[in-house]
């Protein structure tokens, strides 16, 4: 493992952030009565973000909020500028309160009902006039400074979309990316707004996930229908942007496992040495892929396939890195019941040898583990109970994977 410099990471997790938080909050004009942690992210020697769920005071009262922080190794960039900039003696950090997020201009405009009922009616999502006091609108996914993404339900019947908060630079090629797929004929969901501030509404797509329908007592789709899925991607994605697999940050996933349970620092450097060596003689590929493929991204109806989100990552890759992730996230499902975990268990074991047959099994098994250890972060980073059993849990399964072709 590389040694790691000061990334914020401790200051971030510890008491000492709550005077950075009040300080924030009084600045704002408020009085800080509570924090916790709620996420934490960690680039290793680079930087450090987080969130925490706050109740503050208010001149109008008091109020649940979410602050998030960001500290760097290097200091502030120009982006943090975007927030305020708080000192804790030591060092420099950008702190904001949600929805104003530094990164995501979007986001402050999404977050309200009332100026989601202005947006789509002045793209004419709907169709009938949206009205805020009928909308119901709710967070599904959020990571500080990079995306967000908001359901959205107006109307009787109700009608459903996704607010898909995004980044400047990652705006264009990502609405680009779903018109690629939608002139395909890939059944990727339609684009019903793109705004100046970088929002993108979704149409939501027919059927429902994969990862629900996991645990039904008849098999969702087939292995062969998966795979079709990815070869009906057109030959024009190969020639996208290249996004490095996995595979390639494995590394920096293992670094992040070790920083947050020391003791598994020593299986964290056998595996990264074990699946680099694997693979360094694979070629990146030229196949068009997804990049990002589970079962949370799939939907299904009546047995088949019939809608893929989140299509931002789509580009030049090999097949294996599609389905290895597949593997992994199917593999790393948490809190199932016993009858659940059987059914999972039943389709990867229905599932892996038809992939064996399309790609190099030895290929699959290795990418499908770095999968597993980037997942692994997910527990520490999302402060959940007992993350720590859940993290070595995964690695557990990581490991099996790579022993299985040594």
């Amino acid at each position: 493992m590389t040694s790691i410099v000061d990334d914020g990471s401790n200051l971030l997790a510890s008491d000492a952030v709550g005077a950075v938080l009040a300080a924030a909050v009084d600045h704002a004009g408020g009085a800080l009565v509570s924090w916790a942690l709620d996420h934490i992210d960690t680039n290793p020697g680079h930087s450090t973000t987080a969130t925490y769920a706050a109740e503050v005071d208010w001149p109008y009262g008091r109020r649940e909020e979410f602050l998030g922080v960001s500290a760097r190794a290097a200091g502030v960039t120009a982006s943090d500028e975007r927030a305020q900039i708080f000192g804790d003696g030591d060092r420099e950090v950008a702190v904001w309160i949600y929805p104003d997020d530094p990164d995501l201009p979007g986001l402050r405009r999404a977050a309200y009902p009332e100026s989601v009922a202005r947006l789509l009616n002045e793209y004419s999502v709907t169709a009938q006039r949206a009205h805020a006091s009928e909308l119901d609108l709710e967070m599904i996914g959020y990571r500080p400074r990079r995306r967000a993404v908001l359901r959205v339900s107006v109307g009787h019947p109700p009608e459903t979309f996704f607010i898909k908060v995004l980044r400047e630079q990652l705006f264009r090629a990502v609405s680009a990316r779903h018109r690629l797929l939608l002139d395909a004929r890939v059944p990727a969901p339609e684009i019903a707004a793109a705004t100046p501030d970088h929002l993108l509404v979704l149409r939501q797509l027919p059927g429902r996930p994969l990862a629900n329908a996991v645990f039904d007592d008849v098999a969702p789709c087939t292995a062969e229908q998966l795979v079709g899925l990815l070869d009906s991607f057109p030959a024009s994605v190969a020639k996208l942007e290249r996004r490095a697999p996995w595979a390639d940050a494995v590394g920096h996933y293992a670094e992040m496992v070790a920083a947050s349970l020391p003791a598994l620092a020593p299986r964290m450097t056998w595996l990264t040495r074990e699946i680099g060596d694997g693979l360094a003689s694979y070629p990146p590929g030229d196949e068009p892929t997804h990049g990002d493929f589970h079962e949370g991204q799939i939907h299904v109806a009546r047995g088949r396939i019939c809608g893929v989100l989140d299509i931002d990552t789509i580009g030049p890759g090999r097949r294996a890195d599609d389905l290895a992730c597949l593997i992994a996230h199917l593999s790393t499902i948490q809190h199932m019941t016993a009858s659940q975990a059987e059914r999972v268990h039943t389709l990867i074991r229905e599932w892996v040898p038809v992939f064996d047959r399309r790609v190099d099994p030895i290929e699959l098994r290795l990418r499908a583990a770095a999968v597993v250890i980037s997942l692994a972060t997910g527990p520490y980073r999302g402060q959940e109970p007992g993350w720590e059993g859940e993290t070595r849990r995964m690695i557990d399964s990581a490991e099996a994977l790579v022993r299985q072709v040594r």
